[in-house]
């Protein structure tokens, strides 16, 4: 196959074919996001599905009722990811583990000016993403943006509200936030399964337990201590009642702070001394005891996980990648995440981002289609205008523009000063 040349970055709409190409699309998640765009996106979007197996891509396009183009490439045939990349303004994939099959398609992404965000929640194989691509996309303006799923968009995002909130009606800086969630739902499809334990087979970039692994390698603050995993329950009244360790927090927490520390690069930064951290709530006459069987059940997996027997074990247990949870189960869920922030000054402000669906599915899929919509439609009205690139977090590469967004979708997202 030919591969076209390379265009200058930053390109119009007029200079591609596509201006969102969908990839992963028959996967369990990716059959999802081509039902979404199906339904949202708007009638005058370029787009396309794009994946390894046309026959399967063409029943999925038939399953949707569209008649958008079908591009094949395999995730590891760089000449084919090329051709894709060339075509479009924004790529939007959820082929995982992304640790195995993602690098040539941000390879491509990079090459061509190409916009892109994905679902991956694998913080080893982002550190690896901004290592070798964030000074090349940051100088040519092309947006990386990983961890657009669940994985890491409510905290990250959240954050971001919260903080602006305190700089714009207090008029100090922003100290630290708590993020505190509660959800029902969570049924995990293989897909997310597979990426878990990609992430403990691969060869890491940097520790997954570092509290900074994606900020730049100097910056550690000397009270790091605060910054580490909680692996305790504990009873916070000032948070609602009994907390527990959040399962998704090693990968949250390190979304934020590197928001923060791209923020503060730029200075725009939350506040000189900022933290975050995030737990999950539980309520009810238990919550104690419920509390401290989770923090024992995260124990557990995390050495099942260190361990290749007991990896090999479980692994025959659980569902199958491409498998997933039924409609009823997805439509049934879903999720709230509060996060409380503290002021320099001592007051505080409080954001709620919450929505119904599943999260690990239904809301997973929202929001990473409203992070490639917004690449694709939010122009000069994007954080940091039309020059701002690099390996960036929802915060930093979509901001307000994804909030309002996910507004229009349904999504509750609201920021209050506290009493």
């Amino acid at each position: 196959m030919s591969v076209p040349a390379a265009p200058s970055p930053g390109r119009q709409r007029g200079d591609t074919a596509y201006d969102v190409v969908l990839y992963g699309a028959s996967g369990f998640v990716g059959q999802q996001t081509v039902a979404y765009f199906a339904r949202h996106a708007p009638n005058e979007l370029r787009w396309a599905i794009a994946g390894r197996d046309r026959g399967r891509l063409e029943r999925v396009r038939r399953d949707a009722g569209v008649s958008v183009d079908v591009l094949v490439a395999e995730g590891r045939d760089g000449p084919a990811l090329d051709d894709v990349a060339s075509r479009t303004r924004v790529i939007l994939s959820t082929a995982g583990p992304f640790a195995r099959h993602g690098d040539a398609l941000v390879d491509a992404c990079v090459r061509f000016g190409t916009h892109y965000a994905d679902s991956t929640g694998e913080t080893p194989w982002v550190r690896a993403l901004i290592d070798r691509h964030h000074d090349q996309a940051a100088a040519s303006g092309t947006r990386i943006v990983p961890c657009c799923g669940f994985d890491s968009v409510p905290s990250d995002l959240g954050a971001l509200l919260v903080a602006r909130h305190v700089q714009r009606a207090f008029g100090v800086s922003c100290e630290w936030v708590d993020a505190i969630y509660r959800m029902r739902g969570g049924v995990v499809n293989g897909g997310t399964i597979e990426s878990a334990f990609a992430l403990a087979e691969e060869a890491p970039s940097g520790d997954p337990a570092d509290p900074f692994l994606l900020n730049a390698s100097e910056e550690r603050p000397e009270d790091a201590a605060k910054h580490r995993d909680p692996r305790l329950p504990r009873r916070r009244t000032d948070l609602g009642g009994w907390v527990a360790p959040f399962v998704m927090a090693p990968v949250n927490t390190r979304v934020v702070r590197r928001s923060a520390s791209l923020l503060t690069s730029w200075d725009e930064g939350y506040g000189p001394d900022f933290g975050y951290q995030e737990y999950l709530q539980l309520d009810g006459r238990l919550a104690a005891a419920r509390a401290v069987g989770l923090a024992l059940m995260l124990g557990v997996g995390r050495g099942v996980m260190r361990s290749p027997g007991l990896r090999r074990s479980i692994r025959q247990l659980l569902p199958a990648a491409g498998s997933g949870p039924a409609e009823e189960a997805m439509d049934g869920g879903w999720f709230s995440c509060q996060l409380v922030a503290r002021a320099a000054d001592g007051r505080r402000a409080r954001a709620t981002i919450s929505d119904v669906g599943d999260p690990a599915n239904r809301v997973t899929v929202k929001l990473v289609c409203e992070s490639a919509l917004a690449l694709a439609t939010g122009g000069d009205a994007l954080p940091g205008g039309a020059t701002r690139g690099g390996v960036l977090t929802p915060a930093t590469a979509l901001g307000l523009v994804l909030a309002e967004r996910l507004r229009r979708s349904g999504m509750t997202v609201e920021v209050t000063s506290c009493a």
